[in-house]
Parts: C-alpha cells; structure tokens; sequence
C-alpha cells in the first residue's frame, strides 16, 4: 500500500503504533506512537489537514480500528480499511475455532502440552492460567522483562516465513498443538500449512468484532478509492 501511494506520488504518512524497536521502513514519511484514544486520533486529522484514511492495521488491532471509525466520522473524514481475508479450514486442517484469547487457554488440553504460541507478545500473559504447559514463542523483538509463563522458548525472526522452515521448527522443538490468530494473508500463514502437513491441531482465535466500514482486500481497491491506479506490480 505504501508503495502504491508513493508511487502515484501522493501526499501520504505512514503510521506506526510502535510496537516493534525496529519497524519495517517504508517509501513515506512515518510516524511511530498512539494517537491517544478518539480525541487524539481526531486532534491528529485536523491538526494535518488529513482528508482520507486508509487503515492497513493487524484485523486484531480492534481499538484502533474502531476509533478510525469513530473519528474518521466526527470530522468526516473519508476511511477505507485494507484487511486480509481470513483464513479458511481445509480438509488436512485440524482447527477449533475460539472466540478470543481467553477461549484459547481454555482450549488447550489439561495435561502438560508442547505449545506453539504464535499471537505475538501483547496478550501472552494470558496463558499464565495454563502454567503447565510449555510455550514456543516466536517475537520481533526479544521481551523487555520476564515472562509470566514459566516455560518458554523463545525465537526470534520476522516473517514472512517458509512452510519447510516451520515444519523444522515445530519438529525440533516437539510442538504438538499451535494456537494462532486468524489474521489471514501470507505471511504468517506458513506455521498453519505446517501444522496440516504433520497432522497437528490448531486452536484458532476468531477475528474481534468491528465497527460497519468500507472495507476492501486489494490495494488496486484503494487506489481506485483515492482516484488513482494501482501501480503494475505492487
């Protein structure tokens, strides 16, 4: 999407919430932090002269989709959102759909399990209610502080990442079940198609509710919004 705008030489700012130390940088000017809630986020739009906004968030960013919403409203504000499709259960999948986090701990089994937590870090604290379990984390950035959970491995990469390479590292660290958000698109989808491949199950966590909005899945969508063309190629 970033490209796209800079392509068609738009004026257009690239925001991120600044939870990873070191972002992926892009072809825009950026901006790292919150908005500070609806007031903020309104404070920001009219302070920039901001016309339209495009929100390109995680599909579990629920808060901040839901104050684009809001504020995108109070100021009229033309906003698009640019969300994945979700993923679909196939025939080697061996899925349990949950509703949110809390559901996902419940799922896991009572007895000791080798667990692939694959929600990055914000809500891992969650599974402290599971303690006896052992937890393979894969994260960004290494954690700030100690973990709540008591047995943990952690890896640290930024995807995308290879089916191949995710089935090795399920195998040499003994996973037998991955609880994972369904936030779609390709790039974190490869510890699923894994899972299949070895006959694991996967505790599914449902996308959070959102507000009605104009919602799209291609960039060529939003840029036939804004009034451009997508550029070949992105």
């Amino acid at each position: 999407m970033a490209r796209a705008l800079a392509g068609a030489g738009m004026d257009a700012v690239f925001s991120y919430a600044g939870r990873t130390a070191d972002p992926v940088a892009q072809p825009l000017p950026q901006r790292v932090g919150g908005f500070g809630g609806v007031a903020g986020l309104v404070a920001c739009l009219q302070a920039e002269g901001i016309s339209h906004v495009i929100d390109a968030t995680h599909p579990f960013a629920a808060g901040m989709s839901a104050n684009a919403v809001a504020a995108c409203t109070a100021v009229g504000c033309g906003l698009i959102a640019l969300e994945r499709r979700p993923w679909v259960a196939g025939s080697q999948d061996l899925w349990t759909a949950v509703p949110d986090i809390a559901a996902a701990v419940a799922a896991l089994p009572h007895a000791a399990t080798r667990v692939f937590l694959a929600i990055g870090r914000q809500h891992v604290d969650l599974f402290a209610d599971a303690p006896q379990h052992h937890y393979l984390l894969r994260l960004v950035d290494a954690p700030e502080g100690p973990l709540s959970l008591p047995h943990t491995e952690i890896v640290l990469a930024r995807g995308p990442f290879r089916v191949e390479d995710d089935v090795a590292l399920i195998q040499r660290s003994g996973v037998q079940i991955v609880v994972a958000k369904n936030s779609g698109g390709t790039g974190a989808r490869a510890k699923i198609d894994a899972a299949a491949q070895l006959g694991l199950p996967v505790v599914m966590i449902d996308r959070p509710a959102l507000p009605d909005r104009n919602a799209v899945e291609t960039v060529a969508e939003v840029m036939a919004w804004l009034g451009h063309t997508a550029l070949r190629g992105v």
